[in-house]
């Protein structure tokens, strides 16, 4: 007896049914599981013929009879299968059916944007339709609903109102829009304060203009030429500026600038919306605040001899300051953030302003009131960071979030040279070489790079890395020698790097909470000095 034998001999038919082992049905499901008989369903309309499940065509009459609703569960439905001429020939006698006069539904108005709540609130792309009630209950049915004509209002107490406006009493409207007026000026808010011992010298000079002689510094001559200077990487802190008024607030420090060519007083802006200027020799204590703005400054830039500056402010607003007395001698506005702001050298009565509204604007100071920008240069994609003068400042060059440089002649609102590339990333910071060859801008890809201002391509040689400065518009500056590149860091550190080589001589941690380094500026007469402005309000002068 072979094992075939006693298999089918000991296999019992309540196991097989009656059937022996090798001749038993196959299982109904797993691999060996063979395809399921199908047959022909003829579609009678057209004459095509259409294969279909035999069981699954069963089951969906199945579920018809027994679903009085006439309502498939989801996930049961049957798929109907036709050919694609019947779906033409139904889809003309739609189109043929449809009602002529149909027209498109008629929504609410989008009301007022100063009114939050209430009667006459914003709704924006939030509307209702006329005829579409959005607090409908979900298991309505629609069959047993009549058509109406609805009346649409913007009273609380109809039944098509907003839910959230019959929550609770809202507020009254604001009857005025003073929190948004930005263009309102000469309200007479402005006001300085002399914070020094003396204001003027023995001889009633003003000791925030006139230049001490006695130091054994020259601030006062000539500077001497690019190739006759030097100077050296500092090493130590010397002093930190400190605000007479212990309860000072500190806030992050957003410009430092030293007075043009003498470099004998500071002057500082922050994020309290305060500019102050310091003594940078003898005692160097604070000398004069000027108080006017009420969001964090900017940027702030002196005129080419010093006696005005430039402040704007995230306020929208831009003033002309007066130096020595701290007086505000004009304001200027255009409804848009300015982002940085300068002087042109050449000609002191008129400005360039880098708004948020994609614009450089130029204003001339000498203008009547109204104070309306001369000429407007809007070619850039997003909000301006930069603006640098170069070639005898009849050119000046711009950089925006749109990852582009953009070079001007000035008084002239067409760019001249627009580079612009995928792989570019924005430039925040610049700073003109001394030279004037130059300009080096930091990037937001954590490197310094450079462009030269007769093509204004990119020089591929030059590029200083080593500093961190995500998320943080770090400043950048080169010594008066044009041989050492400074950069703050996110980090707290204050970068050195070498010009000709791009390597990196010195890093100082500038504080021990790591507080980012936002703004650099070197001492245009003294050799090593450098300022810099943390994060944390501190600023501090190195040698």
């Amino acid at each position: 007896m072979n094992i075939q034998d006693m298999f089918e001999r000991n296999a019992s038919p309540c196991e097989t049914d009656g059937f022996p082992w090798n001749r038993a049905p196959p299982p109904s499901a797993g691999c060996g599981n063979p395809p399921r008989r199908s047959r022909k369903v003829v579609d009678r309309v057209d004459g095509f013929s259409t294969t279909s499940l035999t069981d699954a065509y069963i089951m969906a009459l199945v579920r018809k009879e027994n679903n009085p609703t006439g309502k498939v569960p989801t996930g049961l439905a049957d798929e109907v299968v036709i050919s694609e001429a019947s779906f033409r020939s139904a889809h003309r006698e739609f189109e043929r059916n449809k009602d002529p006069n149909s027209k498109k539904r008629k929504r609410e108005g989008k009301g007022d944007s100063s009114v939050v709540f209430g009667e006459g609130s914003y709704r924006g792309p939030w509307r209702k339709y006329e005829e579409y009630r959005p607090d409908a209950e979900e298991g309505d049915n629609d069959d047993d609903l009549e058509e109406v004509e609805v009346e649409v209002s913007g009273s609380e107490d109809d039944d098509g109102g907003y839910l959230e406006d019959s929550i609770a009493p809202q507020p009254a409207a604001p009857t005025s829009k003073a929190g948004t007026a930005y263009e309102d000026t000469g309200d007479g808010s402005e006001r300085t304060e002399f914070l020094g011992s003396e204001e003027y010298d023995y001889q009633g000079r003003s000791v925030i203009m006139h230049a001490d002689l006695t130091l054994g510094i020259d601030l006062r001559g000539d500077m001497p030429p690019i190739e006759e200077r030097k100077n050296f990487h500092p090493k130590k802190l010397i002093h930190t500026f400190r605000h007479p008024d212990k309860g000072h607030e500190k806030r992050p420090i957003t410009a430092t600038r030293f007075f043009p060519s003498s470099g004998h007083v500071l002057l500082t802006a922050g994020a309290d919306s305060k500019i102050l200027i310091w003594d940078a020799f003898h005692d160097r204590r604070l000398l004069r605040s000027y108080l006017g703005h009420t969001k964090s400054i900017s940027d702030v830039d002196y005129s080419p001899s010093g006696r005005q500056f430039l402040s704007a402010s995230f306020d929208r607003s831009m003033k002309q300051w007066d130096t020595e007395t701290g007086a505000c001698i004009a304001q200027f506005s255009t409804g848009a953030t300015p982002h940085c702001i300068r002087w042109n050298p050449s000609q002191p009565a008129e400005f360039l302003a880098g708004m948020s509204d994609k614009k450089i604007v130029q204003f001339d100071v000498r203008a009547d009131a109204g104070r309306k920008p001369v000429q407007e240069y809007d070619h850039h994609l997003q909000a301006v960071n930069t603006i640098t003068f170069c070639d005898e400042d009849r050119r000046f060059i711009t950089t925006s979030d749109d990852r582009s440089l953009r070079a001007w002649e000035y008084g002239i609102p067409v760019p001249i040279k627009l580079v612009s590339d995928p792989s570019m990333y924005p430039l925040v910071r610049g700073c003109p070489h001394p030279s004037g060859k130059t300009v080096l801008y930091q990037a937001g890809d954590n490197q310094i790079v450079a462009y030269d201002t007769s093509k204004f391509r990119q020089s591929r040689k030059k590029s200083w890395r080593g500093m961190n400065t995500a998320g943080h518009a770090v400043d950048v500056a080169v010594s008066p020698d044009g041989g050492i590149v400074a950069s703050g860091d996110s980090g707290g550190y204050l970068c050195l790097y070498d010009y000709k080589t791009c390597k990196m001589w010195h890093k100082i941690q500038t504080s021990k909470e790591g507080a980012a380094v936002l703004r650099v500026a070197w001492q245009p007469r003294e050799t090593s000095k450098v300022v810099t402005g943390s994060l944390d309000g501190s600023v501090k002068y190195w040698d």
